[in-house]
């Protein structure tokens, strides 16, 4: 997903320790509970706007990691989940679930390739471990921009940037963020290179449910998600003040990267941007073809993406 830290920051309260925070069910008018909403979420720095007070009547909130996020939604075990945008492709079972997001409209300062040759002459690529839409994101701009196709190569996450030898690394997260040890004659913001070669926002990270959760619950959980997002942005500062120190940031930077780098807003644009990548991915082989992508994108009473 994304921009995310590559370090495990997740909360260790007992509030998200599996599922965390349990919100007390209502009851129908038939006097039967209202069954719970099943809702995935991460608790990195730049999912805290998204997150921000999160809870209300029926909700069973958890936490985890955004692959095993993905991989809960599809099995089933969630109704609901934040998931990396590149997953939301994986054939045709997902639909938006709210017009929250994870974006930007340029440089995400989280997501950057640092290059020892030209990006045109890269024949290896180190890629994060914990990254699945950032390498897509990656190898699309390295075909279409550059026209090669590198070797791939994966950079675990116990190992830094001085771990491998290969021609071109993709860093996420905190350390991306920093400037880094060695020779790196080029370095791409990932966010600033795809916003500045398609004129178009880029979206690492979307709500999503299964198309066979009940649409009632989808109307319950929609303003919960909303309104999280919305209480977020309310409070970067406050935000920033209590998250800067752990990610090595100033709260300067921090408040920065919140309010001036990302952006939480799935509006017609990103869907746009969302609809353009999917076509690009599908390209390289790295989303299924053949996806309906404007059921897909489609949000009650928004005009879909052509």
């Amino acid at each position: 997903m994304r921009p995310i830290p590559r370090k495990a920051m997740l909360d260790h309260s007992p509030s998200v320790a599996g599922i965390g925070r349990v919100s007390q069910g209502h009851h129908r008018r038939d006097g039967l509970p209202t069954p719970l909403a099943r809702v995935g979420a991460v608790q990195y720095l730049n999912t805290k706007p998204l997150v921000h007070g999160l809870a209300g009547p029926g909700i069973a909130l958890g936490y985890d990691l955004p692959s095993r996020l993905a991989d809960q939604l599809a099995a089933g075990s969630l109704d609901v989940a934040l998931i990396p945008s590149i997953e939301f492709f994986r054939g045709n079972a997902y639909r938006l679930v709210s017009d929250a997001c994870i974006g930007c409209r340029g440089p995400v300062m989280s997501v950057k390739v640092f290059f020892r040759k030209r990006p045109d002459q890269v024949d290896t690529f180190a890629v994060d471990e914990g990254s699945r839409t950032s390498i897509a994101l990656a190898r699309i701009l390295l075909a279409h921009r550059c026209g090669v196709a590198p070797r791939i190569e994966v950079l675990p996450l116990s190992d830094d940037i001085s771990s491998t030898s290969a021609d071109a690394v993709l860093l996420i997260g905190d350390r991306a963020i920093g400037s880094q040890r060695g020779d790196f004659p080029y370095v791409w913001d990932l966010g600033e290179e795809w916003c500045r070669w398609t004129g178009l926002p880029f979206v690492f990270a979307v709500w999503a449910a299964r198309r066979d959760v009940p649409e009632s619950t989808l109307r319950r959980v929609e303003p919960l998600l909303s309104a999280a997002r919305d209480s977020g942005r309310a409070n970067f500062a406050s935000i920033a003040a209590a998250e800067a120190t752990s990610h090595r940031l100033t709260v300067a930077q921090c408040l920065g990267y919140l309010r001036d780098n990302l952006h939480y807003d799935l509006g017609i644009r990103e869907r746009m941007a969302l609809a353009r990548f999917h076509d690009l991915a599908a390209a390289l082989s790295l989303a299924p073809k053949g996806l309906d992508i404007d059921r897909a994108l489609a949000l009650p009473g928004a005009p879909k993406s052509h």
